[in-house]
């Protein structure tokens, strides 16, 4: 028995009524009158109807639906019976229970583990994970990708749904995690972009530059002065070509040297995943005038002058 007070009863409007679950009645403990009938009890059912020694989980609602599965995956399973009716003349059970999953179903959940297991790995939240399911689920019902394997565009379909979801992160990231190259991730994501006619937003140094500060371990003051120098350094064009990560990476670096906090070109390269050598073709192009790429407000531990020079 529990207590509600959802509803009343009219001549003890102050008594908490009293909930009878095995009648689903809601009785006034003042006058015994039965309020509400019918009550459906919305908590778990923890009977089983299966063989209670051999069943460990007393659950029999199943696992949750999954509308990206043939049937919502809503099955039924024959539980084994000790008793003479559910045996034939020979001996032999007369029910089985057939395969319940058909063999696209079984590689869809496969692959959509292999996809949670990935995320988790990188601290991926639901969202992007749900997303990433849906992209594969539609590459897999247009078998536009035929001869790919599915980890291949399971990986690719993750890097797509980081980009939509405003947190990418880079190939080699989604490398680190997965058994596939990042030249195989990369084919995949041309052509899963051209198959299902989405598109993703243009990556920028600021997407990253938060999260490689943070394990870098740097502060805000070094964060704040990287992201204004790379930002500064696009609009002024000092490095055409470069790819983002690579002048993030160089921004981290030379503000970091002109801070207290400093960080070598093989520390920023781990975190970013970026060479050493590619951290240095982008900072010698930014050197060159690093006297218009700092804000006004940065405190200089090592004056600008007396950077390294490459």
């Amino acid at each position: 028995m529990s207590r509600t007070n959802k509803v009343s009863c009219p001549s003890h409007p102050d008594a908490a009524l009293i909930e009878d679950y095995r009648a689903g009645d809601l009785v006034c403990p003042e006058c015994g009158l039965v309020v509400g009938d019918r009550v459906v009890d919305v908590g778990s059912e923890w009977r089983t109807f299966s063989n209670d020694k051999a069943t460990s989980d007393p659950s029999r609602v199943g696992a949750a639906e999954n509308p990206l599965l043939e049937g919502s995956d809503l099955t039924t399973m024959i539980g084994r019976s000790s008793s003479d009716a559910a045996f034939n003349e020979s001996g032999q059970p007369k029910y089985f229970n057939r395969k319940q999953m058909s063999s696209s179903d079984r590689a869809l959940v496969n692959t959509f583990k292999e996809i949670s297991n990935m995320s988790d790995k990188i601290n991926l939240t639901k969202t992007i994970v749900d997303r990433a399911n849906l992209l594969f689920k539609q590459v897999h019902d247009g078998r536009t990708l035929k001869g790919r394997s599915n980890e291949a565009i399971a990986s690719a379909c993750l890097y797509i749904a980081c980009r939509q979801e405003g947190v990418p992160r880079t190939f080699k990231e989604i490398c680190a995690v997965s058994n596939v190259s990042k030249k195989e991730i990369g084919r995949c994501f041309k052509l899963i972009l051209k198959a299902l006619e989405t598109s993703v937003d243009l990556i920028t140094t600021g997407d990253f530059m938060s999260r490689f500060c943070s394990n870098l371990g740097l502060s805000n003051a070094v964060q704040r002065a990287a992201t204004y120098i790379a930002r500064k350094a696009v609009e002024l064009d000092m490095v055409p070509g470069r790819s983002p990560i690579s002048v993030a990476a160089a921004a981290i670096y030379m503000a970091s040297q002109a801070s207290a906090d400093k960080k070598s070109q093989k520390e920023i390269g781990d975190i970013a995943g970026v060479a050493d050598v590619t951290i240095r073709q982008s900072y010698k192009l930014m050197i060159k005038d690093a006297a218009k790429l700092f804000p006004a407000d940065f405190k200089f531990v090592t004056p600008i002058d007396q950077l390294p020079q490459m």
